[in-house]
């Protein structure tokens, strides 16, 4: 879909990974916004020209996969570009000419800001251009631009925005547009306080699509605020959807007190998107968050199986007889 006339172009794409779905309905949000009537949709259509693919893998869509139908993942096919898919965008990519890049995807709810306690609802990126991850004139306007929007996000989600590793990997999409000199900037759509279906995550989205097309209409991407974007905490693997501590098992006919966590996995059945709690940790679990938390306080741990927590199990399960939690939750 392309609007606007104007002379800053942006190329957005969304859905490269079939699951990852948040960024693709705030994209839709933004489109609906420029088909308006409003001043602000007359300012940016004067202001760009907006060229989007809201669904780059439709057929990893339907199957609920992050590859595509070929079992391909697109975001490590910018080199060889084997793929349909891959070969469309870079072909776009070329005759659009983008004065900047939006790599839109979602990321699992594992992420944290830093070791603050709290889920990274939203992380951004400016890739890097080369394996020394130096910083050009294309790349510190993506960084001065994330800047930008970290400012304005934090008002409504404050100290849940982070930034993800700038490891260089020219296979990824991000790095190769960047390493051809066009500013791109990754978003990732995390997890918000029990927003599973992530409609609270997709309003953020918008608000920091909205707020960077100011931005830029403003010229407000001329400072130097790098550091400003390195004061974005980075990415930190510290977080399991659910988190049981102190749970007594009795093992061998000795009884001990340990901990497990439990992830949803999402899966696909008969058509419906199901989210089913498997364990996928046993043992010691400090310095991790659940977003669910149970303190069970010596509670003893029995099940229909074998009385005992074991890996991809499902996470169905009582303590002391009377508190049962089905699927992960705590059944009241």
């Amino acid at each position: 879909m392309k609007l606007g006339m104007e002379k800053t172009r942006i190329l957005l794409w969304s859905q490269m990974h079939g699951n990852e779905s948040t960024t693709t309905k705030a994209l839709f949000d933004f489109i609906n916004l420029l088909n308006g009537n409003s001043e602000l949709a007359k300012k940016f259509l004067d202001a760009f020209t907006f060229c989007c693919i809201p669904m780059l893998n439709p057929d990893g869509a339907k199957l609920y996969t992050r590859a595509n139908a070929n079992q391909v993942d697109l975001n490590r096919d910018s080199q060889n570009l084997t793929q349909p898919e891959s070969r469309i965008l870079r072909e776009i990519f070329e005759s659009f000419k983008p004065d900047f890049c939006y790599n839109l995807h979602d990321q699992r709810t594992i992420f944290g800001v830093g070791n603050t306690g709290k889920p990274a609802t939203l992380s951004f990126l400016a890739p890097s251009y080369n394996e020394a991850r130096e910083i050009n004139a294309s790349r510190l306007k993506a960084i001065n631009l994330i800047a930008g929007i970290n400012s304005v996000i934090q008002k409504y989600i404050p100290d849940q925005v982070g930034r993800f590793d700038d490891s260089f990997n020219i296979n990824c999409i991000g790095d190769t547009f960047q390493s051809l000199g066009v500013p791109t900037v990754l978003f990732e759509a995390g997890h918000f306080q029990n927003d599973y279906f992530r409609e609270e995550t997709r309003k953020y989205v918008f608000i920091s699509l909205v707020s960077s097309f100011e931005i830029i209409s403003e010229n407000d991407i001329v400072n130097n605020k790098i550091d400003k974007y390195l004061i974005i905490p980075q990415n930190n693997v510290v977080f399991y959807d659910f988190l049981y501590k102190n749970i007594k098992i009795n093992y061998d006919g000795m009884e001990i007190i340990t901990n497990f966590a439990a992830q949803y996995k999402e899966e696909l059945i008969e058509g419906k998107l199901c989210f089913n709690a498997y364990i996928v940790k046993i043992g010691e679990l400090e310095h991790h968050f659940g977003h669910f938390e149970y303190d069970a306080k010596g509670a003893l741990y029995q099940d229909n199986y074998s009385n005992i927590p074991k890996l991809d199990q499902k996470a169905n399960f009582y303590l002391s007889d009377n508190v049962a939690f089905v699927n992960g939750l705590m059944k009241v």
